[in-house]
């Protein structure tokens, strides 16, 4: 049994070789137990104190198995705290009842439950008081006194301390809903579990990717949203099974039809080589889970973390707080820019994928959707594959390419680098694409030119290589027909935005306006 000096608490090396075994009936092995705070029932201080255990214990220095802690995370947290709401809920039930332990271990007709009880409590009992030794019973109560003064409460389940059991009542730290409800851990040991997952993950050359879902992955109506042109789909929809590359799906007990984005499947598996993912929607929890069986039909990829507008800690935007991760190594693809206001130098904004009219007509397109002309987005040119690229981009440059130390590197920094490569040398000046009472500098075309590495002026001279614009018939459009510079339409800087790389100059005319 090992054991460790009175009034000092066990680092969490030794109680990890304590755990290792994961013995059917784990006992923590210190000679005293922490009172409930329900009834006269007692129990061991290891009971409480195996989720804090299980956090350190997933963090394997070297496994061949998972690449990272948080692949196993939610799943080991959910077992643990399975256990320990199960405790709570039978300590609940004896203290309500009013029976004391002594009252039910004195009772013939127990059922196998009662009877493993029993012996655990009678094994504690022999640890934390052997018979004719008053001592070891003072270093019991002096560290059950320890435990409950030095405990800094780093996380709590149903409001009780996940290390010592006390009850928790202040609201501090973020709640992990999407890991196990109940679960919330303090700030503390946020970054404690960040800081040792970063060391795991960047030792197997990964980082973070936090995934949207609609308009991004995948697209979904209501069935009853479906218009008459699109009623040939019903006809057409796969099941989850046989279908490698994704396609279309329809959910009757959602009422819902959805739309895997093409290429998917490999996006998924190429990105799951380089990054630990999550799902991040404003959906709500059930929609979540049922797209995340659709993208991940065999928990590949995502595990249990899947977030939705239920598991945020801000009303309508999204936020970095509820990801285990440290900001400086995750990136995010998301198609609304608003919702991440915090962390835009993280993302990476996705081209709205549109597959059904109704998604069109949520955005105010007044267009025929990809279903209503039965056709689709490229797998092999479109947004996923041209991202993936660039991710694949990104990552090199991060484990390959820097000078600093690994630890101190900044994703974000390379998101910057890269961007800024993609309208490298090209100089701009915009012609009637901004209202004359606006200032161009602060228009967000003007803003994402300048991201993507371009140079912006607002008059025309030699050095201007393109010039922006929405009529031919303008001064500087006359201009540059006239001295044979590039006249392009703002769909150009958009586009390129969008992919990640300059587009071909020639396929975005300039048409002249009506009226002229």
């Amino acid at each position: 049994m090992a054991e460790w000096p009175a009034c000092k608490l066990p680092t969490t090396e030794a109680l990890l070789s304590t755990f290792t075994r994961r013995n059917p009936c784990p006992i923590f092995q210190i000679d005293g137990c922490v009172d409930t705070g329900h009834g006269q029932a007692r129990r061991p201080a290891s009971r409480a104190a195996r989720f804090h255990l299980s956090s350190s214990m997933c963090f394997p220095t070297d496994s061949p198995v998972h690449s990272s802690s948080s692949e196993d995370f939610t799943a080991l947290i959910d077992a643990e705290l399975d256990d320990f709401a199960a405790l709570i809920d039978a300590e609940l039930e004896a203290g309500s009842s009013g029976s004391s332990s002594d009252e039910r271990c004195n009772e013939e007709e127990v059922d196998d439950h009662s009877r493993n009880k029993r012996r655990k409590t009678e094994k504690l009992e022999y640890q934390v008081e052997p018979q004719g030794s008053t001592s070891q019973g003072l270093i019991a109560e002096k560290l059950e006194v320890s435990l409950k003064d030095i405990c800094t409460h780093p996380g709590s389940f149903r409001q009780m301390c996940i290390i010592c059991g006390q009850r928790v009542d202040e609201e501090s730290g973020v709640t992990f809903g999407y890991i196990h409800k109940g679960l919330r851990l303090g700030n503390d040991e946020i970054v404690r579990l960040r800081s040792t997952d970063m060391k795991n993950l960047l030792r197997h050359k990964k980082l973070y990717l936090v995934l949207d879902l609609d308009h991004t992955l995948l697209n979904s109506t209501q069935l009853n949203h479906l218009t008459s042109e699109e009623e040939y789909l019903k006809a057409q929809s796969d099941s989850l099974q046989g279908v490698p590359e994704g396609g279309l799906f329809t959910l009757e007990f959602m009422h819902m039809m959805t739309k895997l984005r093409p290429f998917i499947r490999t996006f998924l598996k190429e990105a799951s080589k380089m990054f630990e993912m999550y799902i991040y929607t404003m959906g709500d929890r059930s929609y979540a889970l049922e797209m995340a069986k659709l993208l991940d039909p065999k928990k590949e990829y995502f595990s249990g973390r899947v977030i939705s507008r239920d598991d945020g800690t801000h009303r309508n935007q999204k936020a970095l707080d509820v990801i285990l991760g440290q900001e400086s190594a995750v990136l995010i693809l998301d198609d609304t820019e608003m919702v991440w206001t915090k962390h835009k130098d993280n993302m990476i904004l996705m081209e709205r994928y549109h597959f059904f009219a109704s998604s069109c007509r949520q955005f105010g397109f007044n267009c025929k959707s990809l279903s209503q002309l039965k056709t689709d987005e490229s797998a092999s040119y479109g947004a996923l594959a041209s991202v993936l690229k660039v991710l694949q981009q990104i990552h090199h440059i991060f484990f390959n390419e820097l000078d600093s130390d690994l630890a101190s590197r900044d994703v974000r920094q390379v998101l910057k680098r890269v961007r800024k490569e993609v309208l490298k040398d090209c100089k701009l000046v915009f012609s009637r694409v901004f209202p004359k009472k606006f200032q161009a500098e602060n228009n967000l075309l003007w803003k994402i030119a300048e991201q993507l590495g371009a140079t912006c002026l607002t008059g025309i001279s030699s050095s201007v290589t393109h010039v922006v614009s929405l009529d031919v018939g303008t001064e500087k459009s006359r201009w540059a027909m006239k001295i044979y510079k590039y006249l392009v339409h703002p769909r150009w800087i958009e586009t390129a935005n969008f992919f990640w790389q300059k587009q071909p100059e020639e396929n975005f005319p300039v048409s002249q306006t009506k009226n002229q």
